[in-house]
């Protein structure tokens, strides 16, 4: 008879041994690697399914933004100044928080920049209002750099927060990971000129708002934020659809698949910028960032400005809304409800059902320099985001946001 010898390791054990315990260990960390990932998944669908939000679409809720969210007031001495020049140099005296504190601490869940494009660096850091008042040069090194600047008024009301469009939009960015269950954010972009009549006493003449400058504002919003943390048009245009008929048939994405993210809107209305937003076949904004302010029956129709939400436009804004387009609307102008404490105005911006609604006082105490306790703010004054009034009946939840 054959004798069958067992190879033996360095220890004595027979290797078919190890190698069945081997096997058994592999076996075993499988079975756990496969129990962790379904319970992630789990978890991650328990998390969907318990969203407040539900199956609400972003044109179904309503929030508060601010209106030239980066803006501060310029010094004593160049208000003095601004007083003998503008004769409505008052409805420039507000200032807001850093963009961090406004999202954190306010409640705002929307922002507006105006933007001034800047290619070569340094044509705005050098105010004429700032001269005349006998100031030092300014410090920041930003308004130096090449890119695009965030500011009111060039040379005259240029007080800002965040000197370039890339470190605000970076501030918000640093924000969002902070708070990634939020829910998306409107950011509306105002493309500025600078004015000719400071051009003719000196100071700045910005580049044109052509094509080419246009993409390069898309990029450098997407060197912050890329595509897939954005809501972009192409994100709601369906195959052989434009975009406005995307909108009125599917309607704009849910909340819940859009936390965390951004969506841009352009506040020009004007002919010449927009139609060279859309050229070279774009006309359903295909590639672009930003919402273009549209009307109806327009291919690229999604987003609508309509700042006044009193008298016959509240029901305008109202059937808008119904239809399925996203709108902003102001609860507010400078100085008038700051002054006389007059929420008429609110009302009709939140009962209008306007998804965005942007204040310049989000929050009691801005307006008690100008003899009020004007605030506007979500009805409760505790809640970021609230189901609209208009087209949801029976809201799932009290506050949406994360």
């Amino acid at each position: 008879m054959r004798t069958t010898t067992t190879r033996r390791t360095t220890t004595g054990r027979p290797l078919r041994t190890r190698i069945r315990r081997w096997a058994s260990a592999a076996t075993a960390l499988a079975a756990v690697a496969a129990l962790s990932s379904t319970a992630q998944a789990g978890a991650q669908g328990q998390g969907q399914r318990h969203d407040p939000a539900g199956k609400l679409r972003l044109t179904q809720v309503q929030s508060m933004a601010t209106h030239n969210s980066y803006h501060r007031e310029v010094s004593f001495p160049e208000q003095q100044l601004m007083s003998q020049h503008d004769p409505n140099w008052q409805t420039l005296l507000y200032s807001h928080a850093s963009l961090p504190t406004q999202f954190e601490r306010q409640r705002a869940r929307g922002i507006e920049l105006d933007v001034f494009p800047d290619p070569r660096g340094g044509l705005y850091a050098d105010p004429l209002i700032r001269k005349r008042a006998g100031l030092p040069p300014m410090a920041d090194p930003d308004w130096k750099k090449p890119g695009f600047k965030v500011l009111h008024w060039a040379d005259f009301d240029y007080r800002t927060t965040c000197v370039t469009l890339k470190g605000c939009l970076t501030q918000v960015k640093e924000w969002s990971e902070r708070q990634p269950g939020h829910v998306a954010v409107p950011i509306l972009l105002e493309l500025k000129s600078t004015d000719p009549r400071l051009e003719e006493q000196g100071g700045a003449k910005s580049p044109k708002w052509d094509t080419a400058m246009l993409d390069a504002l898309d990029e450098e919003i997407r060197s912050v934020f890329p595509d897939e943390e954005t809501v972009t048009p192409d994100d709601i245009r369906r195959p052989g659809r434009t975009l406005e008929q995307s909108v009125l048939k599917y309607g704009w994405p849910k909340v819940r698949d859009t936390r965390g993210k951004t969506m841009f809107f352009m506040d020009n209305d004007g002919k010449e910028i927009q139609d060279a937003y859309r050229a070279g076949g774009r006309e359903s904004l295909q590639g672009r960032v930003l919402f273009t302010d549209s009307e109806r029956g327009r291919p690229d129709a999604a987003f609508m400005k309509e700042n006044d939400p009193t008298g016959l436009n509240k029901a305008k804004i109202q059937d808008l809304v119904k239809r399925g387009y996203y709108v902003r609307t102001r609860s507010d102008v400078p100085l008038v409800q700051a002054t006389s404490g007059d929420t008429t105005m609110l009302r009709d911006a939140l009962e209008s059902g306007a998804q965005m609604v942007s204040t310049d006082f989000p929050v009691p105490g801005l307006a008690a320099r100008y003899g009020s306790d004007y605030v506007a703010e979500l009805p409760g004054g505790k809640t970021t985001v609230r189901c609209n009034p208009v087209t949801v009946r029976h809201c799932p939840a009290p506050e949406l946001d994360r």
